[in-house]
């Protein structure tokens, strides 16, 4: 059982407690103002060595430095290139001058929220915001899994800024053929992204033998990254390979695409053979191109919502437009395209009364209008 003494400070009395931890070895721990503080602290203690729950508070000294060094160095191998440059650089520039030399143990959820008020005042959008206070209570997280802390207490802040959803740009048929037409060299890429909805990526890095034009399908094999100007390949965002329909009108474009190339030579090659590059945001061919077509502004990415939004317009099956765009699950694309699904809600309503009507079910009669005379 602990037990409680008390000792005099130059700023007056104060009491420490003594115990036993679950390894029956004695700790203590001072400092508490009345003997009402140390009592509670010493019926915690118990009530965490019965149920399992006790942490040593010798554990929560450490800092967040030091536990955000191993933490990248997970991450490096968990996530991919793209997904680890945005933690890094989150955790240099946002968490690790903040935090870094804070024990864990010294952290509390008024500490936290107060954090993120002062990013949000200093002009963070809520992507950067969301994104630094993520490896924050990741990195607590961690240290909760350790047994360092009992709980994290980062977790259940209710300051955090909502991400406003970019609006979506989805061209027709007659504008993607005018910015196809306009991209000189790269025409038959842009036909690709807005009809076959690969991303960037993944249609850089697809290569001749990834092609079966006679069966109008390619496979989705490799995802090329681009961070910073450093090209990283690995597996598609899903980690699966996929099979994707090509649209007849492209099969013969692929075809010239690929004359005289080898099987394992880039569809899409750029400068000696290797990957594309992204077009620079204002002034590459893209943006030109864009300008030139005189369609709304928009990036490569979104052709990839074109291609979801031309395919529910020609009424494809959600189960297949989930497998040709790589989601995880059809209701994804559904959460994802929402509002390309609208017009379906309006034709529910069309759709049940046709139904009913080739039921044969007796037509309901209006009621008769109510007289508001009373009798003569």
């Amino acid at each position: 059982m602990a037990t409680i003494e008390p000792y005099s400070t130059a700023a007056g009395k104060r009491y420490m407690v003594r115990y036993r931890t679950p390894e029956h070895g004695q700790t203590k721990k001072r400092g508490f103002r009345t003997k009402r503080d140390a009592e509670a602290f010493a019926a915690t203690v118990e009530v965490e060595k019965l149920t399992g729950s006790y942490v040593a508070p010798a554990l929560g000294r450490i800092t967040v430095g030091e536990l955000g060094a191993d933490w990248l160095a997970r991450k490096q191998t968990d996530v991919k290139p793209s997904s680890y440059n945005s933690l890094e650089t989150a955790w240099r520039i946002h968490v690790a001058p903040r935090w870094g030399r804070t024990r864990i143990a010294d952290i509390d959820l008024d500490a936290v929220e107060r954090w993120i008020t002062e990013l949000v005042r200093a002009g963070k959008g809520p992507t950067v915001v969301i994104r630094a206070y993520g490896v924050l209570a990741s990195i607590l997280d961690g240290a909760v899994k350790a047994r360092r802390l009992a709980s994290n207490p980062a977790r259940g802040v209710e300051n955090l800024p909502r991400k406003q959803r970019k609006a979506r740009v989805y061209l027709t048929h007659e504008q993607v053929q005018a910015l196809a037409e306009e991209s000189g060299q790269h025409e038959t890429l842009v036909y690709l992204l807005a009809y076959c909805g690969l991303r960037w990526g993944e249609a850089i890095a697809l290569r001749v033998e990834h092609l079966d034009l006679l069966r109008k399908r390619l496979t989705v094999v490799d995802n090329a990254v681009q961070v910073n100007m450093q090209i990283h390949v690995g597996t598609p965002k899903s980690h699966v390979h996929r099979s994707v329909p090509i649209p007849p009108f492209l099969v013969e474009m692929l075809a010239r695409q690929c004359e005289g190339q080898a099987r394992g030579d880039l569809v899409f090659p750029g400068r000696g053979g290797g990957y594309l590059l992204r077009p620079v945001s204002f002034t590459g061919w893209f943006t030109k191109a864009v300008q030139r077509a005189d369609v709304p502004p928009l990036t490569p990415h979104d052709l990839r919502h074109t291609a979801a939004s031309l395919a529910v317009s020609a009424g494809v099956n959600v189960k297949a437009l989930q497998r040709m765009l790589g989601h995880a699950s059809a209701a994804m694309t559904l959460d994802t395209y929402a509002d390309l699904f609208d017009d379906d809600l309006e034709a529910v309503g069309s759709a049940l009364d046709d139904a009913r009507s080739r039921a044969s079910v007796p037509k309901v009669c209006p009621p008769a209008p109510r007289s508001d005379r009373g009798s003569a």
